[in-house]
């Protein structure tokens, strides 16, 4: 077997220790651990460096559905059927404390990007925001009619996207609490929203097949993928902003060109439906979790250059305020720019692919 060219993406290595399906994963800022969550309760913290033990963390008395590490990187959240948000120190001992305000299973957790506060979605239909050193409820969000799948801060802190089984995807205003558009493209329940990392548009996946980008501002839809033959479980943006990795339960992960509107690569690993999967902070490896148990680590190897750019503006990691951030933001903002031409030929690229596909 010829060896994998280097632009290829390539599987790293896996993780075993889960005993049911892989929810969820998220790497820490550094790269240095990789946390994951299962249907078997756990949550398992992984150290990419060869021959380290994992960490197994017991607390949840139910199956946990999401994880994430604050943006230091010395908090990690998860998320859990049991109703409750748990926030741990990921180390040796794994301390947690818990957080009780849900009234049905909670599905999302997510640090905004000053790791003072985190917003978490249920299946109580709301939507709730925390202060995470305070560890104290502050507020709900609650316009949906149905479960909440997902909830993501964008990049500024100012805006929240949630993601909902009533088809709908919803903005808020953070400050005003008040939802200030709501996105009703999506044929069935949606399953996962996120920020493009300059915070100018959307991606949703759902129970559809699809994925669908649009523009926070315009609210126009920029972008939509029609590409995998079961539900679009989960997806993640690259940090440059030009590729998305969607997680499926056909089986597959695919790589997205966001500047080309076109599909880059479909990666067979997982037995089963692959239900996450997430960019590491660099764009360097991307982790994925299925049905199988197993949780997949891989080395991206196709956004060489664009890895480049990434390391060239954001390290040191920029703060808020800083021009570094801006400079970031305004680079990613010039590259997202799809003028009329280039979103009309993306568009009618889409089209032919799927008169080929289509017999």
């Amino acid at each position: 077997m010829a060896a994998p060219c280097a632009e290829d993406p390539s599987l790293e290595r896996h993780f075993k220790g889960h005993r049911d399906a892989v929810t969820c994963v998220d790497f820490s800022i550094n790269t240095k651990q990789l946390a994951s969550g299962s249907m078997d309760s756990c949550l398992m913290v992984w150290h990419m460096k060869p021959q380290s033990r994992a960490y197994r963390f017991t607390g949840h008395k139910d199956a946990i559905t999401c994880v994430n590490f604050s943006p230091s990187g010395h908090l990690l959240a998860s998320g859990s059927r049991d109703k409750t948000v748990r926030i741990w120190v990921p180390n040796v001992k794994g301390e947690s404390t818990a957080f009780r305000a849900h009234t049905a299973t909670v599905r999302s957790v997510h640090f905004c990007s000053d790791g003072q506060s985190f917003v978490t979605a249920s299946d109580d239909k709301t939507v709730k925001v925390w202060a995470t050193h305070r560890q104290k409820f502050l507020f709900s969000l609650s316009q949906h009619i149905n479960w909440v799948r997902c909830a993501k801060f964008s990049p500024d802190g100012r805006l929240i996207v949630s993601a909902s089984d009533d088809k709908t995807v919803k903005l808020w205003d953070k400050n005003s609490r008040e939802c200030v558009h709501s996105y009703c493209e999506h044929g069935g329940f949606v399953t996962y929203v996120d920020f493009h990392p300059s915070g100018t548009c959307i991606a949703a996946a759902g129970m559809d097949n699809t994925v669908k980008v649009w523009d926070v501002r315009t609210h126009r839809l920029l972008q939509h993928y029609q590409l995998h033959s079961a539900a679009v479980n989960g997806l993640s943006f690259h940090p440059s902003g030009n590729y998305l990795i969607t997680a499926s339960s056909d089986s597959t992960l695919k790589i997205l060109d966001l500047m080309e509107g076109r599909l880059l690569y479909t990666l067979h690993g997982h037995q089963g439906p692959a239900t996450t999967v997430a960019f590491s902070r660099t764009g360097e490896y991307f982790a994925s979790g299925g049905s199988d148990e197993q949780v997949m680590v891989w080395k991206s190897n196709f956004d060489i250059i664009d890895h480049g750019e990434v390391m060239k503006v954001s390290r040191p990691p920029a703060t808020l305020a800083s021009s570094t951030g801006n400079l970031t933001v305004s680079i990613l903002e010039q590259r997202l720019t799809l003028t009329e031409d280039k979103l009309k030929q993306c568009l009618e690229n889409q089209q032919l692919i799927m008169q080929r596909a289509t017999p």
